[in-house]
């Protein structure tokens, strides 16, 4: 009976070593870096147990103004210093000369400290002082570059924000062998440009420590870089530095709770400032209600009378702008008494400037008779629909996009483009008209430059560490249909009647330093505020008018009707670029 007990004890016993060794074998061999459903990574918490480090640099790319200057981090001089110092004499009195701090206040913030850190908040160091310290060769106490990402920077929608996502992480680079804690972009730029910025290691400085945090294997400090000197690479955007700024001010200083700003350079057709609000909430980015991550420059707005430019367009083509015809502008576009705007009999011409909506619902109508898709087709060529961001084939990347970004829309379906009430609502740019601000800024300078339409760009060039080109963006042209030098010049002339006719609906900027050509929209939302009907308010442009330079749309989204236009920053914008170029001089 005894020996059948012991075979018993033996046999579970040996099945208890089984599993303990099947057990250290998937701890130890199969799911070392993926442990439980929560994908535990236990080689990285194994190293985390028995170091400590301090974090220089977390190996991800960078984002630059076009001048090369940072905008999403700042790299500063600091002093770090270890906690294992409250365990041994240090010069801890010749550190607080050199810094200008007491020597109390130093040895105290080491007393406290439970892991590395930089003293202060931190005191940024001159030169002189590093070299000082340095010079010392204090175990554990170090001057060295610390990048800091900024909370508040500009162009956060345009940017973009990154977090930790190991699923999503996992999902993206099924094939890279990248760490728990890697960052990924999850929106702007910073998801467009994720697999550029993957950081190739961290700069860090890291001892080794046993159970109590005392240092293991002496006093020694580990500097810890990545071992490919060009990275991390740098993502050189066409932001300008000095004019984000002032559209950022100036957008908060008019009171733009949802709307924004965008500028492009006509030449290089690239963005120079981008502004939307509301501004990232932070402690609930995607929270749209509560100030979300949507960059609304970049989503489909009903734009209302700025959609007259495509119809104008179309008009001059097919010969329906004779000087000579009248239009009753006291009439609404269904052929009633108009209640609010008796404008009486106007040429196209004044039409235009007064943003006439009885002219241009009969003008799109005549158009539909003729072809129900030439106001689609013109909206094409005006660049109002489909992508405007850069995309193209670089490096491993087909059809890289510089932004994610609405397409714009005219109509729905075939049949609206043959109802006669849907096509003149479409004239006024209501029904389904929609187009991002990105793309009305595009027309803007597509206008401007006589009609040549070309990819906006975001992003001139991909960087190595040591400011050397990996790659380029180079300009590149919108394929397709496009405006003739006629046309586009016609359409010149009109955008700048609509500033300098005395009842235009730009006459506020007639005295602007800078002339300037544009087109005013208001959109009807459909939406309500208590029983206040809310309205999309645009001014859309470019300027100097002789040597077009800058492209610029203004807007405010639904806004009451008693709401400022957006006129008003749009003439403090050009001000500013006024000042700012010739300042320059």
């Amino acid at each position: 009976m005894w020996k059948k007990r012991a075979i018993i004890w033996l046999c579970l016993c040996l099945a208890g070593l089984m599993v303990l060794l099947a057990r250290l074998t998937q701890l130890q061999i199969v799911a070392t870096e993926h442990f439980t459903k929560r994908e535990i990574n236990l080689l990285e918490a194994s190293v985390s147990q028995r170091s400590q480090e301090m974090i220089l640099d977390t190996g991800r790319g960078n984002f630059l103004y076009k001048d090369g200057t940072p905008i999403t981090h700042q790299s500063k001089p600091v002093l770090i210093l270890f906690p294992f110092l409250k365990k041994m004499d240090w010069d801890s009195k010749r550190i607080s000369e050199i810094i200008g701090v007491s020597e109390y206040a130093l040895k105290y913030a080491v007393e406290k400290a439970k892991k590395p850190f930089a003293y202060g908040e931190p005191i940024e160091l001159t030169e002189p002082q590093m070299e000082k310290i340095n010079g010392l060769q204090i175990p554990g106490v170090f001057a060295v570059e610390k990048k800091y990402h900024l909370v508040q920077n500009p162009a956060e929608h345009l940017i973009g924000i990154t977090g930790e996502n190991e699923t999503l992480l996992r999902n993206r680079y099924p094939d890279k062998e990248l760490s728990s804690q890697t960052m990924v972009g999850l929106t702007g730029m910073e998801k467009s440009f994720d697999e550029f910025l993957l950081p190739d290691g961290k700069s860090k400085l890291v001892y080794h420590v046993d159970a109590t945090g005392g240092p293991l294997f002496g006093i020694n400090v580990k500097y810890v870089e990545p071992a490919n000197p060009f990275y991390p690479v740098n993502i050189k955007t066409t932001l300008d530095p000095n004019l984000q700024t002032v559209v950022e001010q100036l957008v908060d200083q008019h009171g733009i709770e949802r709307g924004g700003a965008v500028l492009i350079d006509i030449e290089t057709n690239s963005v120079l400032a981008m502004v939307s609000r509301p501004a990232i909430n932070k402690d609930d980015p995607f929270n749209k209600e509560n100030g979300g991550t949507e960059n609304l420059m970049l989503k489909e707005q009903i734009i209302g009378s700025v959609f007259k430019t495509v119809v104008t367009a179309a008009a001059i083509d097919y010969e329906l702008t004779n000087p000579s015809r009248q239009f009753d502008c006291s009439k609404t576009i269904t052929g009633e008494p108009d209640p609010l705007f008796q404008y009486g009999m106007l040429d196209f011409s004044t039409s235009f400037a007064r943003s006439c909506n009885n002219t241009f619902a009969t003008i799109a109508k005549e158009l539909k008779e003729i072809d129900p898709n030439i106001l689609g087709n013109y909206a094409e060529k005006l660049s109002l629909t489909g992508s405007v961001g850069w995309i193209g084939d670089i490096y491993h990347f087909e059809d890289f996009k510089q932004l994610q970004e609405d397409k714009g829309r005219i109509f729905l379906s075939e049949d609206a483009k043959k109802d006669n009430n849907f096509v003149a609502l479409t004239g006024i740019g209501q029904h389904e008209v929609r187009a991002t601000p990105l793309a009305v800024a595009n027309m803007m300078a597509t206008i401007a430059r006589g009609g040549t339409k070309e990819m906006v760009r975001v992003a001139s060039k991909v960087e190595y560490k040591n400011s050397t080109s990996l790659l380029d963006f180079k300009e590149q042209e919108i394929e397709g249909d496009t405006l003739s030098p006629y046309t586009a010049m016609k359409l010149q002339k009109l955008l700048r009647e609509v500033v300098v006719n005395k009842n235009g609906t730009g006459r506020s900027l007639q005295d602007l330093p800078y002339e300037v050509a544009g087109k005013s929209g208001t959109g009807e939302t459909g939406r309500t505020l208590g029983d206040k009907p809310l309205y999309n308010k645009w001014f859309a442009g470019y300027f100097p008018f002789d040597k077009p330079k800058y492209a610029l749309v203004t807007v405010r989204l639904g806004a009451t009707g008693n709401t400022s236009s957006a006129s008003p920053l749009f003439a403090d914008i050009v001000k500013e670029i006024y000042n700012h170029d010739h300042s320059q001089n």
